[in-house]
């Protein structure tokens, strides 16, 4: 293996979800250069229909932990079986933040009703992701703070009515980084052809 497939190979085993991160701030020109990266994404016809909005402000931050938190813990009062509702001891503890109090959060978005916009983003957001570990900062995709439906929140985030969030990243400087979970074996249903 070349040294190149072998620091590709490392960075594809050693990227890891991170939740716990020093107080050093991410430089905001590191984070464009990061989100630059990230649209080099494959994605349909394209299209490249992300959007990016940044928030340092821990105080906004824990405004989107919030508002989420609320709105997810409203979804599941009037649906018990939503499959967040493993989440509800923990989404009611005021203290908790969704954001793991991280210096920084990239939200992905897109516009609603685009056919391909949640395969679109994901990819985005795994390029994201990868840039960020290859610079050695730590990311994790945080799915509980997707749920934004007050209207002015959502105009601070840049996020008119016709946007949908898709990726809510968080990014920071890692205070460790976990080993790695266990993986299951690939699943091949078939292999056809030589």
């Amino acid at each position: 293996m070349n040294e190149r497939m072998a620091g590709y190979d490392r960075l594809l085993k050693e990227r890891r979800s991170i939740r716990e991160f020093t107080d050093q701030a991410v430089a905001t020109d590191l984070i464009h250069e990061i989100i630059k990266e990230s649209t080099l994404a494959p994605n349909a016809s394209n299209e490249q229909p992300w959007k990016y909005t940044i928030v340092k402000d821990k105080s906004v931050m824990q405004r989107i932990s919030d508002e989420s938190k609320k709105n997810i813990l409203s979804r599941i009062e009037s649906n018990p079986v939503d499959p967040s509702a493993k989440y509800a001891q923990v989404l009611r503890n005021a203290s908790y933040n969704v954001f793991y109090n991280a210096p920084c959060l990239v939200i992905i978005s897109g516009e609603k009703g685009r056919r391909n916009l949640n395969v679109d983003c994901a990819l985005a957001a795994g390029y994201l992701m990868m840039s960020a570990a290859a610079r050695g900062l730590g990311t994790c995709w945080i799915n509980m703070g997707a749920d934004v439906q007050d209207r002015g929140l959502r105009s601070m985030l840049g996020l008119d009515d016709n946007l949908e969030i898709v990726a809510p990243i968080i990014l920071g400087y890692p205070k460790r980084i976990p080993s790695a979970p266990k993986r299951k074996k690939p699943e091949i249903l078939a292999s056809i052809g030589n």
